[in-house]
Formats: C-alpha cells, structure tokens, sequence
C-alpha cells in the first residue's frame, strides 16, 4: 500500500512537471531570417572588359567592381565634338556679320542724333533727318536677316552639345560602382563576357544585420511594440544560441499563417508578421528558421 502510494504521488510530481515545461517552453513567434537584397545590373551595353566580384566578397560602398568597354562611346564623342568644331567655325563667320552691322547701326545712330541737334539750331533738314532714319531701319532689318540665318546654327550646336553630354553619362553609367556596403549572395556574369543594358551583374545583401520575420497571434500584440528587445534563439549543435533583437515592424493588417509553421493548426489562423532585428555574428544566414521569445524582457 506504502508503495503504490509513493508511485502515486511521483506521477502527480512528473505531471505537474511535464506540464509546467509544455506551458514555459513554447515561442511567442517562429520565422525566417531575411536581408534585403539588391540585384546590381548593367546599366550599358558592351563587353565587360573587368568584373572583380566573387561570391562571399564583401564590398565597401562606392567599391569600383569593373566597367564595361567605352571604345565606341569615346569615338562617337569625338565625332560629336569635330562637328561641333565645323558647325562653331560657320557660325563665327555669321555672328561676325552681325558685329559689322552693330558697328553700322551705332554709327547711324550716331549720325541721325547729330542732325536732331542740327535741327533744333534750324541747321538741318527734315530730309536729312528720314535719309538717317531710313538707313538705320535698313541696317536693322539686315541684322535680323542674318540671325535668322544664324537660328539653325544654333540649334544645331545645342543639340550636338545635348548629345555630348549624353555620350559622357553613358561612358559614367559604363563604371559599375557597388552601391552598398555588403557580401555577395550570387554572382551572374564573368568578365569578357557581353552584358547588355538591364541584365543582371550580381547579388548584394548586407548581413551584418540579419531581419527576422515572424508571425504573432492577436493576443500577442499587446504585448509588443516598435523598438522593443526581445530574445531570438536558433538551433545550435547542442542546445538553443541565444541573440538580442529589436523590434522594427509590426504588419498593419493580419494575414494567414504561412505554411512555414509548423502545425495545420497554427497554419489556418490569422496572425500578424513582425520585423525583428538581429546583429549577425557570423552564425546567422538567409532563410535560416528561428524562434522569438518575449518573457522575461518585457519593460
């Protein structure tokens, strides 16, 4: 009788135990890890005449990876910039039409102000007065003539410089500068390969801040809030590794459990996703799954 009643009250023991490590020992929210990736692409077409990028490199931001052959943009350049020279040396000879005229028209006018005075004494004659009116009229009307000649000129001078300037963004956009500080998930192409406008070169992500993306029922959402620690645990060789997140996003709307948790159950309910941020030590890696834990660090 002693011993059926000891073996009674160890299962009261072991119950009591069992169940208070199947109420403690539960996530408040399992996830992925995530990073944002970048996918640097060509932005010209040409061959790649140096690419240094392998996969697993990290590149500091304004890193210079490589450049595309500029040969054919520098010849159409320099073509554009001869014509520029002829068409310049057509004008010149018009615009120094116009300066002779200028000359004219300041030397009639000149002129007809004297025979105003000349009237006024009672010296000159009204005939004087429209001879040097009718030849600053004629001088002015030449002028306008040869601008009017001069107008295409022009406009072809702006458009070639137009052009000039487009040549020299595309020779810039040639240069592929690594626009962020971070390692390279995939690399696309090899250098000498040909790469044509738009097509992707490689894969960047900053790691050494990993995002965790976790979903979290109704209830728990009092319980958490922007810029808030809580504790991030993956699976170790022996036992759970413990990290230090902040919360940064917490959804606006709830949606259906992905099918990356684990129970049916869990999967048809509505939850929202939460952005955690972990600092990577090295351990942490795209798609790696994790768990979140809110107890005993709640403010």
């Amino acid at each position: 009788m002693k011993y059926l009643y000891s073996i009674t009250i160890l299962t009261i023991i072991a119950t009591s135990l069992l169940s208070c490590k199947n109420g403690n020992d539960r996530a408040d929210g399992y996830g992925n890890f995530e990073a944002t990736e970048i996918t640097i692409s060509a932005e010209n077409n040409g061959k790649l005449m140096s690419f240094t990028v392998n996969e697993g490199q990290i590149l500091e931001k304004e890193t210079f990876v490589g450049f595309i052959d500029t040969i054919p943009l520098s010849l159409k350049r320099e073509q554009l910039v001869v014509s520029k020279a002829v068409i310049s040396s057509k004008s010149r000879g018009v615009l120094s039409q116009i300066s002779v005229l200028n000359a004219q028209l300041k030397t009639a006018t000149i002129n007809k102000n004297r025979v105003e005075n000349l009237i006024k004494d009672n010296a000159g004659t009204q005939k004087q007065l429209d001879d040097a009116n009718g030849k600053i009229d004629v001088i002015k009307q030449q002028i306008r003539s040869v601008e009017s000649q001069n107008a295409p000129v022009v406009n072809e001078l702006k458009s070639i410089d137009v052009q000039i300037k487009q040549i020299e963004d595309q020779i810039q956009k040639s240069k592929i500068i690594n626009p962020i500080k971070g390692t390279v998930l995939v690399q696309y192409a090899e250098p000498n390969e040909v790469t044509a406008f738009g097509k992707p070169l490689y894969k960047i992500a900053d790691l050494s801040t990993m995002q965790l993306r976790v979903y979290v029922s109704e209830p728990q959402l009092s319980e958490i809030r922007i810029g808030q620690g809580v504790n991030v645990k993956i699976d170790a060789k022996d036992d759970m590794k413990n990290y230090k997140g902040i919360i940064t996003w917490i959804a606006s709307e709830a949606e259906f459990t992905p099918k990356i948790i684990q129970t049916k159950e869990e999967r048809v309910a509505l939850v929202y996703a939460v952005k955690i941020d972990v600092i990577n030590d090295g351990s942490l890696k795209i798609g790696m799954p994790a768990e979140m834990w809110i107890e005993n660090i709640r403010e």
